[in-house]
């Protein structure tokens, strides 16, 4: 996986922008954050006319990117996946997965794609968690400037095996919406959730901040729905979330609810001043 150096906005690098980190991943850790991508991102890609998707530092391995193509495939068989890692040793050994629609390349933070190709789609899970909270902004700016107008930039953070993680998605003009997703059957309450926000969210978990109330908020929700846990982990969820979304501005519905999800606007949980 990649981190950006320091000077994240310099432009048209002579090399990589970023530098080489540890890198390890395991096969389907990414599996909600892909789920979430084919569904609410489904439409663009299909109406793209080169529906090509970047999978920013992919790490030792190339398993997310495999996975990845598998997933969008499924929702637009056009799509083609381009795995992007600093560290050329890592492209050299994902070469040999390489197949129709999937491809490896050497690169960093300026998203290097042959043809001037930009993508519809930007992928970086698990890349800015060393990141430095005040870089975050200008990062995502970059990023979001390699967009296809109709792009999303999807950047998050979850455990070693996928059963907790929380990503944020962007469009070209910024910060969209913050999802929450979770292996119900492992959930003892949605704040457990806490240690997965992104790097632009993890140090404003404290009161006075506005994800410091969301998640509060949803804690209180999960314990009044405590009377529906007899009939599942899901509906207590699906409980729980309808109740949130009373007071705070939900963005999805009882289908991605029943994936053990829940979406909010970013303007709600932004950090303060």
């Amino acid at each position: 996986m990649v981190s950006p150096s320091r000077s994240p906005r310099s432009a048209a690098p002579a090399c990589p922008v970023g530098a080489v980190t540890r890198g390890t991943t395991h096969q389907n850790r990414l599996r909600r954050m892909d789920r979430w991508i084919a569904a609410a991102h489904g439409p663009a890609l299909r109406g793209a006319a080169d529906p090509v998707v970047v999978d920013l530092g992919y790490g030792a391995a190339p398993w997310t990117a495999v996975e990845l193509l598998g997933r969008l495939r499924a929702a637009e068989p056009r799509a083609e996946v381009v795995g992007v890692e600093i560290d050329p040793a890592r492209v050299t050994a994902a070469l040999p997965y390489e197949r129709d629609g999937l491809r490896f390349r050497h690169g960093g933070f300026e998203v290097p794609l042959p043809g001037g190709r930009r993508p519809v789609l930007i992928r970086a899970a698990n890349v800015l968690r060393q990141y430095d909270e005040d870089e975050v902004a200008a990062v995502w700016t970059r990023l979001c400037a390699r967009l296809a107008p109709d792009g999303l930039l999807v950047e998050g953070t979850c455990d070693e095996i996928g059963r907790r993680h929380v990503w944020v998605a962007l469009g070209p003009e910024g910060p969209r919406t913050v999802t929450f997703a979770t292996r119900l059957g492992s959930l003892g309450r949605p704040s457990d959730l806490a240690e997965r926000l992104p790097k632009a969210l993890i140090h404003r978990n404290v009161p006075g901040e506005p994800v410091h109330a969301f998640l509060r908020d949803f804690d209180r929700a999960w314990a009044a729905a405590a009377p529906y846990a007899s009939l599942g982990a899901r509906q207590r969820w699906i409980r729980a979330v309808r109740e949130l979304s009373a007071d705070w501005p939900l963005t999805d519905d009882a289908r991605r609810w029943r994936q053990g999800e829940a979406t909010v606007k970013w303007a709600a949980v932004a950090p303060g001043s």
